[in-house]
């Protein structure tokens, strides 16, 4: 068998860029902790045009530097996309949660908005977790799914560091005290009940392993190795701790 080449590590800024999301798409970010970095960088990458959101839930601190909108009629979408920032839009803040839009309303804002960023899944902010039977929330018209997970929950107690731990033991097959292994945590990404849950023929799927240190760089080197042994042909990115870099 041919040894894969190693994949580097890069600032987020770098990997949305290696993501290359087109004009005209819908992307999905489901799983653990990062999306909500990746959503923001897409958006600060393309800017005017990008639409970001979410399906369920983020924290109402979670604004960046987005143009903030809620249940905004079409004339103010219009708008706002001829600015230069991206537009960020809820469906209402109550405190420190904002509420996401109907999974339907995505794919309305197209073409007036050039693509459509989605957080369609929640881990409150652990690094990994398996979806509850209504999750992901995925947006009618998605055409990528990104499956993030963080390094930090690779070799770690799944009760310790999982959302949904019961849910993660029953997909990788062990109990939820035993730890997420690279083993486990690629079939956790690669399993139709995991992070390809809602994947249809047609649909980009990509795998963003966020948090990478020097500290944990040899167990995801075996993550991606054991990823690349299921799927030769899987797309995968490695982005960097801030600490790291």
């Amino acid at each position: 068998m041919v040894r894969k080449k190693r994949i580097e590590p890069l600032e987020v800024h770098e990997v949305v860029g290696n993501l290359e999301i087109k004009e005209g798409e819908i992307v999905a970010l489901v799983g653990g902790g990062g999306k909500s970095t990746l959503l923001s960088a897409i958006g600060e990458l393309h800017g005017q045009g990008t639409v970001l959101t979410t399906t369920t839930k983020m924290g109402s601190d979670q604004k960046g530097e987005a143009n903030l909108l809620i249940r905004p009629s079409k004339k103010e979408l219009t708008v706002a996309l001829g600015e230069t920032s991206p537009v960020l839009i809820w469906d209402r803040i109550d405190g420190e949660k904002a509420f996401g839009v109907d999974p339907l309303l995505p794919k309305s804002w197209l073409p007036e908005a050039t693509r459509v960023i989605v957080e369609a899944d929640g881990a409150r902010r652990h690094p990994a977790k398996a979806p509850a039977p209504h999750e992901p929330v995925l947006p009618q018209g998605v055409t990528t799914i990104i499956a993030v997970i963080g390094a930090d929950a690779i070799n770690r107690v799944i009760e310790d560091q999982c959302h949904r731990p019961l849910r993660v033991a029953a997909v990788v097959e062990c109990s939820p005290y035993e730890r997420l292994t690279p083993e486990r945590a690629s079939v956790l990404l690669l399993n139709p009940n995991g992070s390809k849950k809602g994947l249809e023929p047609g649909m980009r799927f990509v795998i963003a392993i966020t948090k990478v240190s020097s500290e944990n760089q040899n167990l995801v080197d075996r993550l991606v190795e054991e990823l690349q042994s299921f799927d030769s042909e899987v797309e995968i990115h490695l982005v960097l701790s801030h600490n790291e870099g």
